[in-house]
């Protein structure tokens, strides 16, 4: 928003410098981006008369004036403009005079043969235009010797002010003039219109939906005379950023600068079979063509304004090019409504348009400047356009809900701290007095509570419809005090009682789980949260940015597959990766989200190198490296077969547990999808549940130091075939627990099918290691024990047994 010092101080008494009102705007919580001081524009050019212009003696297109400027003697000037002629009053540039914007800085000089003792400006050369076909011509009786500034509005400065997306009051002078006023202990004087238009009412507007549209007020006003502006509502619109129409159309702009309320006109003998005015949603493929002569295609999103049905404008973005107010217009309505926020964003969204009116109700309209906005509007049309109001129709559907916030002195004290006085015998802390006047300058009203002896204050405050948008809390409430006051009024220490920083305990053990997974050679990624929604599963979002951006992700390996097949198609040889993320899912109990690793590895891991005969990482080999980080987590998992994921072969899939809760899965890619992915065949892929592997960690018990036996160990190979319906890891978890504690460890060493095993079994061999700590083991000490583990296969496992 670009304020205009000049405006703001109609509003409100402000004697600071623009660079003083910038500090004060930004301890405030406004950002000053930049200040175009205008006064420099044209400091020295003074207004001028020509008395005489003859055409030059050496140059056909240059003349030679005699111009006087108020000095005992006239400056002779060679200027070239081709309207230059006697009697004209003109800006001139005396010697000396620096004009930025041109970078030219005035000397005498020689043009052709004839001296020149200044320049004739044109209103390119001061600043206010682009370009000029001539020198600027001032109407007659202007002083002769005065400075140019105030005639042309350059005696202003403007502050090209940013403010958060939760102040849309902020977009308007009125609303800058508040926070100045409060700022300075000052008294807002609000530009209401000084008189009161009795206008009968009507009934031609008809909304649809007044959720999305609580308020429209239609105006019909005749026998208007469309033509330029004055210069001084001329100056204002383009100070501010705006281009210069006419006069109804820089009345509705005006308003929207001074009270942030948006109008629009229409020509009222445009609009079909009379005035009928309605608000609708549009129907999917209904058009219309927008004043940026754009011939656009509705959908059901775009919220429209319509004359008998027939789109005229999209509600609150932009009007229809058809119902323009031109030079023959003679008659109008004036529009002026509330459309909702999220209407307007979506229905601006929908069509790629954003616009100073759909800026301001995408951040939230005062609700109750609407009636003020549109009575100064219909004032100026009348003074300076002429007609007659003749019709209203208003369609209200407003709440006349009051927002009271309850506000503690406790609360104020916890949050802002002490106040950094310069007595030092006075209270520290804010006081009530100071509180509540600090609220009051902003327009809230404050109910003090009655409360039990020895407790604090306690107010009700009303917040003022202007900030209904923003002011939802009791801490907004305690910002707004922050601002006034001062942030820099506040103490700087720290808090008395200070601790150590720490990592909670999944943040300590995510930590170690990632170091063990990069110690293993993956390099951990990060994936998007969002996806195309394909699954009933998902969840949806309402809203979102592209189609393929529909929904949350419900695992982590669809995206790790993606970027794998990826890496290899832009030459970079297979991922090596894992991701630890959130992922999102829908069940009978609503959504819910959890987080899970995940990873991706395999292929030749010697690609590129000298070695020609390496092989691809096996199975096996794939699981071992899974291990290495379960070993080093000081986890014990236990794997089982599994067919459940379809992207995982279905005989090299297991599923991994932790004391009897699943953990995750481990496979190899299904054959299938890495031909579509065009994978290479070994590549391998695990997802295992976060919180399950953390909780694992953090019960383990805390490692003690056992020195090793100096006492040999005695080795013993127990082979037997068994049944393929019993797994290896519930054998060895078997053998385990039966071989108590002389049994220091069980080893598989070798499987066998084929010829000479009986169908439907397969033939295994573990070694089993028996140690003890305190002595040499004998025959006596190890054969019970074996004798169990040999009863235990047989009974159990239905093994026959060959050793």
């Amino acid at each position: 928003m670009r304020i205009s010092l000049n405006w703001l101080r109609e509003i409100v008494d402000c004697d600071l410098s623009p660079q003083e009102l910038e500090e004060k705007l930004t301890m405030a919580g406004f950002e000053v981006e930049s200040i175009e001081d205008r006064r420099t524009w044209a400091e020295g050019v003074i207004v001028g008369h020509i008395l005489t212009a003859e055409r030059h003696p050496n140059a056909d297109k240059l003349q030679v004036c005699q111009v006087n400027i108020g000095a005992p003697e006239p400056l002779q000037i060679v200027c070239g403009a081709a309207n230059a002629r006697q009697g004209l009053f003109v800006p001139v540039a005396t010697i000396g005079t620096y004009l930025p914007t041109i970078d030219l800085k005035l000397r005498p000089t020689k043009l052709r043969g004839e001296r020149s003792e200044g320049m004739i400006c044109s209103l390119a050369e001061i600043g206010l235009a682009k370009e000029s076909s001539g020198i600027h011509e001032f109407p007659d009786g202007v002083t002769v010797g005065a400075d140019v500034r105030p005639l042309l509005g350059l005696d202003d400065a403007i502050l090209d002010v940013t403010s958060t997306a939760n102040r849309a009051d902020a977009l308007s002078m009125v609303g800058i003039a508040r926070e100045v006023a409060a700022l300075l202990g000052k008294e807002v004087r609000l530009p209401l219109a000084t008189k009161d238009f009795q206008i009968p009412t009507a009934n031609w507007v008809t909304v649809e939906d007044r959720k999305s549209c609580p308020v429209y007020i239609g105006t019909l006003i005749k026998g208007v005379k469309v033509s330029p502006s004055p210069e001084w509502l001329k100056r204002r619109i383009e100070a501010a950023g705006m281009r210069s129409i006419n006069n109804i159309v820089d009345i509705t702009n005006y308003i929207l600068l001074e009270w942030g309320q948006p109008l629009h006109a229409f020509d009222a003998d445009t609009l079909q079979e009379g005035i009928n005015i309605g608000v609708r949603f549009a129907k999917s493929g209904e058009k219309i063509k927008t004043l940026d002569d754009t011939d656009r295609t509705l959908t059901s999103q775009n919220f429209l304004i319509t004359s008998s049905d027939k789109p005229i404008a999209i509600a609150g973005v932009m009007g229809g090019a058809e119902t323009e107010v031109g030079e023959t217009t003679t008659n109008i309505v004036l529009e002026a409504a509330l459309f909702t926020q999220v209407t307007t964003r979506r229905s601006a969204r929908a069509q790629g348009l954003r616009t100073e009116a759909s800026a301001r109700y995408e951040r939230g309209v005062n609700q109750a400047a609407i009636e003020v906005a549109t009575a100064k509007a219909i004032q100026m049309i009348v003074e300076l356009a002429g007609g007659e109001a003749i019709e209203q129709s208003i369609v209200d559907a407003r709440s006349k809900e009051v927002r009271t916030i309850d506000l503690r002195l406790t609360k104020v004290w916890q949050i802002l701290g002490e106040v950094d006085r310069e007595d030092e015998s006075a209270l520290p802390l804010l006081s009530e007095a100071e509180v509540e006047q600090t609220l009051k300058v902003l327009s809230f009203e404050l109910e003090k509570q009655p409360i039990e002896e020895g407790s604090y204050a306690v107010w009700k405050v009303t917040v003022p419809p202007y900030r209904y948008a923003d002011i939802e809390r009791e801490i907004d409430l305690v910002e707004e005090i922050a601002r006034i006051y001062g942030y820099d009024k506040f103490v700087e220490t720290l808090p008395a009682r200070t601790e150590f920083g720490f990592l909670s305990a999944d943040q300590e053990g995510g930590r170690m789980i990632r170091s063990a997974f990069r110690a293993v050679g993956l390099t951990e990624v990060m994936h998007m949260s969002l996806c195309s929604p394909t699954e009933s599963h998902q969840v949806k979002i309402n809203n979102p940015v592209a189609i393929e951006y529909g929904a949350l992700r419900g695992d982590l390996l669809t995206n790790l597959i993606e970027s794998c097949a990826f890496n290899i198609n832009q030459g970079n040889g297979i991922l090596n990766g894992f991701e630890i993320g959130r992922v999102f899912w829908l069940d009978e109990a609503g959504s819910d989200e959890t987080d899970r690793i995940a990873g991706i590895f395999g292929g030749d891991p010697t690609v590129g190198a000298w070695q020609h005969d390496s092989k691809p990482l096996n199975f096996y080999e794939a699981k071992g490296l899974l291990d290495s980080v379960f070993h080093n987590l000081s986890v014990a998992v236990e794997y089982q077969p599994d067919q459940k994921d379809d992207r995982l072969h279905p005989g090299r899939t297991a599923s991994l547990w932790i004391s009897g809760e699943r953990l995750g899965t481990f496979g190899q890619l299904h054959p299938q999808l890495r031909a579509e992915k065009e994978l290479p065949d070994e590549v391998y892929a695990f997802e295992l549940d976060f919180y399950t592997l953390l909780d694992a960690m953090m019960k383990k018990s805390i490692p003690t130091f056992q020195t090793f036996s100096t006492y040999p160990s005695s080795d013993r190979d127990i082979a037997f075939f068994a049944p393929l319906k019993f797994t290896v890891a519930d054998i060895k978890r078997s053998i385990t627990h039966i071989g108590g504690e002389l049994l220091d460890s069980v080893t598989l060493f070798d499987q066998y099918i084929g010829t000479g095993v009986p169908e439907g079994a397969r033939s295994l061999a573990f070694r089993l290691v028996y140690r003890a700590s305190d002595r040499t083991l004998t025959d006596v000490d190890i054969n019970p024990v074996h004798q169990k583990v040999r009863d235990l296969l047989e009974e159990k496992f239905q093994a026959t047994l060959r050793s």
